[in-house]
C-alpha cells in the first residue's frame, strides 16, 4: 500500500468518458478529448454532475490558452471585446480545436497533470495523510452513485435502497474513474466532513463545494466541440468587461492550509478549477481505496458574477439595492417555470452569464444557430437537522428556446412568455383548489394531499406541450398574440380535461356534499361543499384570463 511516485498522466491516459454517435461510451485522454471533440455527442460520465465538473476542467484549459494566444499560437492576450468575439468566432468557424497550440501549452505543464506525484498530484495536496486535521474516507464516500456519508462502507450512515455497487466494487476503483470522482467531490462535496478545524477554519465545515451552491446551467451543442465552445465565455456576462489574468490551479503553488477565505476570482480558469476541498487519494496497487480531505477555499457568493454557469435570485427587499445569490434548483419545480430567471435581464433580475454570452454572440452575428439548448444539473442536500450534511438526490432538466429570444427581437416575446407561464400557474392552482374542494365534499376535512396531487398531475400533463410550444416559438415568423392565444387554449384544455376527470372520480358522496367545520379569522364556521358547486366555480375561473385574476 502507498502512493506511486509518479503515475497516470491525465494528458495521455484515458479517463474522460464520451458518447460516440452510435451511443457507445469511450474513455479518452485529455489531449484526445480536444483532438476528437467534434466526433462525439457529448460527455458521458457516471452522472450529469460529474460531466459538468469535467466540462469545467476542459473550459479552464481553453481559457488558459486562448485568453493569451491567438489561433496561430502568437502571444496576443484578449484586451478588448472585439478581440474576444473575433477569437471565439475563429474557433467556432474552424469546427475543431487547433491542437498544436493546446498540446504545447498542456505539455509545458505535463508534470502537474499526474494523478500521483510526490510534489504536484493533480487536484490534490501532497502529504495530506500526515495532517492530523484531515478526515479519512473510504472510496464509497467519493463515488457519487453511492453517496454514503460514513467512512466505513459496511457501516454507512446513509445507504441507497438499491445500490448500484456492492462489495469490492465500492471499496476500490481504477485510476481513471477515481480521476472523475476527484473532480466531482471537489465540486459537489457535502458538509459531512470537511476536516476538523476550529474557530475560523470551522466555518468551512458548513460550506458546500462551490458547484453544490449553484443553480448550475450549461449550454448544450450538437456535439462535444459545440458544447465546449458555447460555454467558453470570453467576456464577463457577455458584456464589455475582459477577464483578469488566467490562473488555473496547475499554474499556481499547491495550497495545503484549511479553510482559506479568498477574493472572488477575476478570471475563468481559476474559478473553473476552484479548490473547495483539499484532497489526497489513497492508493493500493493499481486501485484507489479512499481519500483524505480538508476544507478548502471559499469566498462570498453574493454578487459573485464571475461565475457564468448559475441562475441567480435577488435576495434583497424591494427598497434595497439588488443583491444576488446563486439560486439552487428545486427538484420539484420544472425548469420552464423559471424561464424568467434563465432569460430575462431586467431590474431585479440577473440572468446566467452563459445565457448573456450567447445573446451577445447572436446579436453580433457571430453565431448562426437558430435554437439554443440548455441543461441544468443539481444536487439536493438534506434540509433538516444539520443542513447540507448529506446528499439526498441528483437531478437534471433541459430546455430549448429560439435563439432570437435572446436578441432585441425577443424582448417583447420574453415578457409575453413570462406572462403565459404565470397564467398557466394560475390554471394549475385552480385545478388544485378543485381537487381540495372535491375531497372536502366527499368528507375529507383537509384535502391538502389531493390538492398537491392534482397540481403535480397538472404540471406533468402540461410539461411536454409547453416545452414543444416554447421550442417552436419563433419571433421572426410568429405573431405574439396568436402564439400566446394558442398556448392559452391548449393549456386551458389540458386543465379543463383534468378537472373533468377529478369531478367524475369524486363519487356520489361528493355530489351529495358534506358540511365541514373550518377556522376562519380565528372563528370556526360551517361550510358546505358539493362537487357541482366546486365544478361550477372551477369552470368559471378557467373561462378567461380575467377570471383567473
Amino acid at each position: 500500500m502507498g502512493l506511486p511516485e509518479k503515475e497516470f498522466n491525465l494528458l495521455y491516459e484515458p479517463w474522460i468518458m464520451v458518447m460516440c454517435p452510435d451511443g457507445e461510451i469511450e474513455e479518452v485522454s485529455l489531449l484526445e478529448v480536444f483532438h476528437r471533440a467534434p466526433q462525439w455527442r457529448g460527455l458521458a460520465g457516471e452522472l450529469p454532475t460529474q460531466d459538468v465538473a469535467v466540462l469545467r476542467l476542459l473550459l479552464a484549459v481553453l481559457h488558459a490558452v486562448f485568453a493569451r494566444y491567438d489561433l496561430e499560437g502568437t502571444l496576443a492576450p484578449i484586451s478588448s471585446p472585439d478581440i474576444a468575439l473575433q477569437r471565439w468566432k475563429y474557433l467556432w468557424n474552424r469546427e475543431s480545436f487547433p491542437m498544436d497550440i493546446i498540446e504545447k501549452y498542456l505539455k509545458h505543464y505535463e508534470d502537474r497533470f499526474y494523478l500521483f506525484h510526490p510534489e504536484y498530484p493533480f487536484y490534490q495536496v501532497p502529504n495530506l495523510d500526515k495532517n492530523k486535521k484531515s478526515a479519512n474516507y473510504t472510496v464509497s464516500k467519493m463515488i457519487g452513485e453511492i453517496w454514503q456519508s460514513g467512512s466505513d462502507p459496511d457501516k454507512p450512515q446513509k445507504v441507497r435502497l438499491f445500490p448500484q455497487r456492492t462489495g469490492n466494487k465500492q471499496r476500490s476503483i481504477c485510476f481513471s474513474e477515481a480521476t472523475r470522482w476527484l473532480l466531482h467531490i471537489n465540486a459537489f462535496d457535502d458538509v459531512s466532513g470537511s476536516g476538523k478545524g476550529k474557530g475560523e477554519t470551522k466555518r468551512l465545515k458548513y460550506e458546500l463545494g462551490w458547484l453544490g451552491q449553484l443553480g448550475l446551467i450549461t449550454a448544450v451543442g450538437s456535439n462535444l466541440f459545440e458544447t465546449i465552445l458555447l460555454n467558453l465565455v470570453f467576456l464577463k456576462d457577455g458584456g464589455n468587461e475582459c477577464w483578469g489574468n488566467e490562473k488555473p490551479v496547475w499554474e499556481e503553488p499547491v495550497k495545503d492550509n484549511q479553510g482559506i477565505s479568498v477574493l472572488l476570482p477575476d478570471n475563468p480558469s481559476e474559478l473553473l478549477t476552484f479548490q473547495s476541498r483539499r484532497l489526497l487519494l489513497k492508493c493500493d496497487g493499481d486501485s484507489v481505496t479512499g481519500y483524505y480531505l480538508l476544507g478548502g477555499d471559499y469566498f462570498l457568493k453574493e454578487n459573485a458574477f464571475a461565475e457564468q454557469m448559475s441562475v441567480w435570485r435577488n435576495a434583497a427587499k424591494d427598497s434595497e439595492q439588488p443583491e444576488y445569490s446563486p439560486r439552487r434548483h428545486d427538484p420539484a419545480r420544472l425548469l420552464w417555470r423559471d424561464f424568467s430567471a434563465l432569460v430575462a435581464q431586467t431590474e431585479g433580475r440577473h440572468r446566467p452569464g452563459v445565457v448573456s454570452w450567447l445573446s451577445r454572440l447572436k446579436i453580433e452575428n457571430v453565431i448562426g444557430k437558430h435554437r439554443f439548448n440548455f441543461q441544468t444539473v443539481a444536487v439536493k442536500y438534506n434540509d433538516t437537522g444539520m443542513k447540507n450534511m448529506v446528499v439526498e438526490d441528483l437531478f437534471s432538466d433541459a430546455i430549448s428556446i429560439n435563439a432570437n429570444l435572446l436578441t432585441a427581437l425577443g424582448d417583447d416575446w420574453v415578457n409575453a412568455i413570462i406572462n403565459e407561464i404565470e397564467v398557466t400557474e394560475k390554471l394549475v392552482e385552480q385545478v388544485g383548489w378543485l381537487a381540495q374542494k372535491l375531497a372536502k365534499a366527499a368528507g375529507d376535512t383537509d384535502g391538502k394531499g389531493q390538492k398537491n396531487a392534482a397540481r403535480e398531475q397538472a404540471y406533468f400533463r402540461l410539461d411536454i406541450p409547453f416545452r414543444h410550444w416554447l421550442a417552436e416559438t419563433d419571433p421572426e415568423r410568429d405573431s405574439i398574440n396568436e402564439t400566446c392565444e394558442h398556448w392559452w387554449e391548449q393549456s386551458r384544455g389540458i386543465i379543463r380535461d383534468l378537472g373533468g376527470e377529478l369531478v367524475y372520480q369524486a363519487g356520489p358522496q361528493a355530489f351529495v356534499g358534506h358540511i365541514i367545520q373550518e377556522k376562519e379569522k380565528g372563528k370556526f364556521i360551517e361550510r358546505r361543499y358539493t362537487a357541482s358547486e366546486a365544478d361550477n366555480y372551477f369552470q368559471y375561473k378557467i373561462s378567461s384570463r380575467e377570471a383567473l385574476i
